[in-house]
């Protein structure tokens, strides 16, 4: 599945990436499966979506949680709890 992945404020900056399209794995179906499979990429990704990080998600620019499923072509945006303007 191709899905559309968005970043924003420190999560953006603290990645270097405002947003890309990915091929998820067949195992990845909830947006918390996202997260996870974004955190083995490493470094500041396994830092910055870490499991117990204050982390707002959305799909399709609803607020969601964890165990929302993905459709083929989503998108799916992380973003800090507090957002400034």
């Amino acid at each position: 599945m191709k899905i559309q992945l968005k970043f924003f404020a420190s999560v953006r900056e603290a990645l270097g990436v405002a947003d890309e399209a990915v091929q998820l794995p067949d195992s990845v179906v909830t947006v918390g499966d996202v997260r996870s499979w974004l955190r083995t990429r490493g470094g500041a990704w396994g830092e910055t979506l870490a499991e117990g990080r204050s982390l707002r998600m959305a799909c399709n620019h609803e607020m969601t949680g964890a165990e929302t499923r993905l459709t083929e072509g989503c998108e799916v945006a992380f973003f800090p709890p507090v957002t400034g303007g």
